[in-house]
């Protein structure tokens, strides 16, 4: 007989959260290219700051430390941990690239990434991880970083604007990482296809939600926990680095007001894309049964 998932007694919830901020990577695993930007740090030290005001354990995974393994090692960690009605809170700011698909999940041909210091961690990867929470778990993502609207990208983005720097592994860099380290990102995509039993399809056969919820429901399965994302741009656009914080990451912390916020996630998301240029437009969506989760206060433990 099947067991009921245990669920967390209202003001015993846990809640822990992991704040990624790459400010570089290492030439070494990028072809020589380091990746400078500026604000990524703040911007995860900011999250981490509103996740401890919130109850939240947070632990911070600043530019070197911000490792596959770390971040990896996190995510299990907290998936082993939490139970129904806890929270799990994911913010990542740096750069976004691709590598090519080789599991036949992406209609582009193109996998997501998310650069990481000593390597990319790519899309297939984080789906996987984010299915193994228990069902009921609430799981919250920001990700600021291009190739971040679904994490699906059909047109290439537009130019920064000038003296404005952009999220974004120049495609040259990306062919020439991947050429260098093509046996390596092909087979953490065939360890994943192997690891959940089947060959992910083409998301447009799926019976889901477009994009990223289609590609990673394909390849995964059904979500247990509820998962909710909010990136910091659309596919055809770039989010923006600044000097103090991201351009996304800024006008969350604007809308945020130090708590003082008076709405849901929808809302959050809603208020925050208000005030974003036309040239950077925030997306939301979900994984699971997340309705009730997007009801909530935004940082609700």
């Amino acid at each position: 007989m099947a067991t009921q998932p245990t669920t967390a007694a209202p003001g015993k919830r846990k809640a822990l959260s992991l704040h990624l901020g790459l400010n570089a990577v290492s030439a070494a695993a990028y072809a020589g290219w380091d990746g400078p930007l500026a604000a990524c740090e703040f911007d995860a030290n900011d999250m981490a700051a509103i996740a401890k005001a919130k109850g939240m354990k947070a632990t911070v995974l600043l530019t070197k430390k911000a490792t596959r393994a770390h971040l990896l090692a996190g995510m299990r960690a907290a998936a082993k941990a939490l139970k129904s009605g806890d929270l799990f809170f994911l913010t990542y700011s740096g750069h976004g690239g691709q590598v090519p698909d080789v599991n036949g999940d992406e209609a582009d041909q193109q996998d997501e990434t998310w650069c990481l210091y000593d390597g990319q961690l790519i899309d297939d990867e984080l789906y996987f991880e984010l299915s193994r929470f228990a069902a009921g778990v609430r799981i919250l993502v920001l990700s600021d970083s291009c190739h971040s609207g679904t994490v699906t990208r059909e047109l290439p983005p537009p130019p920064p604007p000038p003296g404005q720097r952009a999220k974004l592994m120049p495609a040259a860099v990306a062919m020439r990482v991947y050429a260098e380290h093509k046996a390596f990102y092909d087979q953490l995509q065939l360890d994943v296809a192997k690891a959940v039993g089947k060959v992910a399809v083409d998301p447009d056969a799926a019976l889901a939600q477009v994009g990223a919820a289609a590609q990673a429901t394909a390849l995964v399965g059904t979500f247990k926990p509820a998962v909710v994302l909010i990136s910091g741009c659309q596919d055809n656009q770039t989010s923006m680095d600044g000097e103090h914080n991201g351009a996304f990451t800024e006008q969350l912390l604007r809308v945020w007001n130090r708590g003082a916020f008076n709405g849901n996630y929808r809302t959050l998301h809603a208020r925050v894309r208000a005030a974003m240029p036309p040239t950077q437009t925030p997306n939301l969506f979900v994984l699971g049964d997340a309705a009730a989760f997007l009801a909530q206060t935004p940082f609700t433990v």
